[in-house]
């Protein structure tokens, strides 16, 4: 396995940082890399660029280049940047592998196709041509409910065992008893994280070792000591700050998560609400549901350690 200053590329908290948009709807350069740094310096381990909840989907290839290409120059070598690649085909998944390895990726966290919802046999053949195409530590998302795919645990030790180029696995599909076949099955062979904010602390009692986080793009502190305490054991540290989060986790699994994490980042001044079409902002409703679990989660915060936020 690829390894970071002693640890593998893919333990700890990396946050699917969010794309920011400026008012013409281009990417917002000097807002991605402010949110970027400010997130290095809360004590996350990577940052992964392009995902889901980066909006990847509505991203040109030469956008999802330049997200890897601007925070691979301007972030801390300890700061890995993980390049998220998805596309209709395979073929143009194989292009942004490489173009994000020629621009300084660390990493590569691999989706299924977009649309079309292969069998087991089409869905094994794109990540073994994926997996095959790189040198880079290759990390598999695995989320039936948005993708339609299920790689389960026998298939992700079939594709291990042809492919040492594939180390991780992000697990989304909200049973965490999947964590504990794959552990059974694989061992150590391959590093599970948690893809879904709502599901941490059962995922690190199961075996994960890495946690791809949401609203870590807003709450970096919150989520880090999380993180910590479940790793360590600190059932008690840990349950307080799990019960005291989880009505804003939850927003990670909703329809509307890009849009309700983005405008939770906004109110804790990190970027903007605004998102690319076809989606679009919050109506009324749905913006003031978002902004109340906010105020009532921030009236009742934990002591935490270290700076505070970029508008405290």
């Amino acid at each position: 396995m690829t390894r970071v200053h002693g640890a593998s590329l893919w333990n700890g908290v990396l946050v699917a940082i969010t794309t920011p948009f400026g008012a013409d709807g281009a990417i917002d350069r000097a807002a991605l890399i402010h949110h970027a740094r400010w997130l290095s310096d809360r004590g996350i381990d990577g940052i992964i660029v392009g995902g889901s909840l980066g909006e990847g989907g509505s991203l040109s290839l030469e956008e999802r280049t330049s997200l890897v290409t601007d925070l691979a120059a301007e972030l801390p070598d300890r700061i890995p940047v993980i390049a998220a690649v998805a596309g209709l085909t395979t073929a143009s998944a194989v292009d942004q592998a490489r173009r994000a390895a020629a621009v300084g990726a660390r990493g590569l966290l691999v989706l299924p196709p977009y649309v079309y919802h292969g069998d087991r046999r089409e869905t094994s053949a794109h990540f073994s041509t994926v997996f095959r195409s790189t040198a880079l530590p290759c990390m598999l998302y695995n989320n039936p409910p948005a993708y339609g795919t299920d790689v389960g645990p026998e298939q992700v030790l079939e594709l291990a065992t042809d492919h040492p180029t594939f180390t991780g696995l992000k697990e989304s599909s909200g049973d965490v008893r999947r964590i504990t076949a794959l552990r059974a099955l694989l061992g150590d062979r391959i590093d599970v994280a948690v893809g879904v904010d709502d599901a941490i602390l059962e995922g690190l009692r199961a075996g994960a070792v890495g946690w791809v986080a949401g609203l870590a793009n807003a709450l970096p502190d919150e989520s880090v000591a999380l993180f910590a305490a479940g790793r360590a054991g600190d059932e008690s540290r840990a349950l307080e700050l799990y019960r005291w989060f989880l009505p804003l986790l939850r927003m990670d699994v909703g329809p509307k998560f890009v849009q309700q994490i983005k405008l939770v980042a906004a109110e804790m001044g990190v970027g903007t609400a605004r998102v690319r079409p076809p989606r679009l902002e919050l109506d009324d409703a749905e913006r003031e549901t978002t902004l109340q679990t906010l105020r009532e989660c921030l009236s009742r915060r934990p002591a935490r350690s270290g700076a505070p936020g970029p508008r405290e």
